[in-house]
């Protein structure tokens, strides 16, 4: 399952990539917001997102927009097992990394930042993005998960 979550400045590029993974046989859930309100604040989607990913973090994925991505990344990553990567770019070399070496389970885009192409680029690459399979990534991996627990 691939959970979305955005604020008002990450709305309109949600309901893109809502789009494009209903054309694409995708299953996902909207945590919001639903509607656009620029009174909304991010951590609220954010948390949503993280939760639910990190009911089952090998198989469930997140992507999660504001305005930078830098404030949906921090609050992604304080939920235990969730490991966002913040990506700018969509530099295929780039976001393949995140997944094969870091096993990120969540997107953090920002939406103020990149265009719809990129973000599209940038989602079918890390979905088609196998699990880390090298030892000395589920070793980093491994340790990653040893702080949380700490």
């Amino acid at each position: 399952m691939i959970y979305l979550g955005a604020d008002h400045r990450g709305f309109k590029l949600k309901e893109k990539i809502k789009e494009w993974l209903s054309s694409q046989g995708l299953e996902f859930e909207d945590l919001g917001n639903t509607v656009y309100d620029k009174d909304d604040d991010y951590p609220d989607f954010a948390a949503q997102v993280a939760w639910r990913v990190a009911e089952d973090s090998k198989e469930n994925r997140g992507i999660l927009l504001c305005g930078s991505g830098v404030g949906v990344d921090v609050v992604a990553n304080k939920i235990n097992s969730v490991r966002s990567a913040l990506i700018w770019s969509d530099d295929e070399a780039l976001v393949k990394q995140s997944r094969l070496h870091d096993g990120s389970n969540v997107l953090s885009l920002p939406a103020d930042h990149i265009s719809e192409k990129q973000v599209l680029n940038i989602i079918k690459t890390w979905l088609e993005a196998p699990h880390p399979t090298e030892e000395r990534h589920l070793r980093r991996i491994g340790k990653i998960s040893n702080l949380e627990s700490s």
